[in-house]
């Protein structure tokens, strides 16, 4: 999609009454013109957010910023140079340090850290993590493994959270509950969030969101392959902004809950 194409999408959007981006990926920072597109998404909506593995983040960061970019989510799953080695295939660890450094420094609000907790790798690394984030003044995301595709991997690496959230609730000097989904935030004192499986019907009954894929078809369902329809197809059409709008419709009609 083109940055007009995006811009065009978004105002329609905001007409049917949606505020809220999230610019996710694969990696969104190596997108061309991903500024841009940045700053064409804060002209429509009130609230932009961008999730990144944080390699490119620190020479973007001031940017972003000044684009309309208010907060971002880093994944940081170690803090171990070689567990992240193995963990990425990439070295990048000091570059990702820098980025979040910047996103500090630049005034993003909220940073989180979002950690996917892995048996093997850094399970051992919970309260060094939490120190960490209380240091930078992020905000700490444990996020449970999840089985969507590879079970041997899964079964190797999956780590409950229960342990961890019942050792959270004893330190936490405030707990809050999200509306959406549910998720519980231990302060300690510094927050930490942690994300359990989507595989429950909570999940689906407090979705609100609408998914564009990067070829510019709307996706009802994050967790099926179903129900797509093409609107960057109808603008390259001619179409109008009604013919857009139905299109929304469309794909918000086609969603229903995945887990029952």
């Amino acid at each position: 999609m083109t940055v007009l194409e995006i811009e065009r999408i978004l105002k329609v959007a905001k007409e049917l009454g949606i505020t809220r981006l999230k610019i996710t990926g694969g990696e969104p920072l190596l997108r061309e013109g991903i500024v841009e597109i940045v700053c064409a998404a804060a002209k429509q909506m009130e609230h932009v957010s961008l999730t990144t593995n944080g390699a490119r983040l620190a020479p973007l960061a001031s940017k972003l910023k000044k684009a309309g970019l208010e907060q971002v989510n880093i994944s940081l799953d170690t803090l171990d140079r070689k567990k992240y080695r193995e963990m990425t295939g990439t070295d990048q660890l000091n570059q990702v340090l820098y980025g979040i450094q910047a996103a500090v420094a630049v005034g993003f609000s909220p940073i989180k850290l979002n950690v996917v907790v892995m048996r093997g790798y850094n399970e051992n690394e919970i309260e060094k993590m939490i120190k960490f984030a209380a240091h930078t003044g992020t905000i700490l995301q444990l996020i449970e493994l999840e089985d969507i595709g590879n079970h041997e991997f899964y079964e190797k690496h999956h780590s409950d959270l229960t342990p961890i959230e019942l050792w959270l609730e004893r330190r936490a000097g405030k707990i809050e509950e999200r509306k959406l989904h549910k998720r519980k935030i231990y302060y300690i004192p510094n927050p930490v969030e942690v994300v359990r499986p989507m595989h429950n019907t909570q999940f689906c009954a407090n979705c609100t969101r609408i998914r564009i894929t990067a070829d510019g078809k709307l996706k009802p369902c994050l967790m099926t392959q179903e129900g797509y329809v093409d609107i960057v197809g109808l603008i390259r059409q001619g179409a109008d902004d009604s013919k857009l709008k139905e299109a929304f419709e469309k794909a918000i009609m086609a969603r229903e809950p995945y887990w029952k």
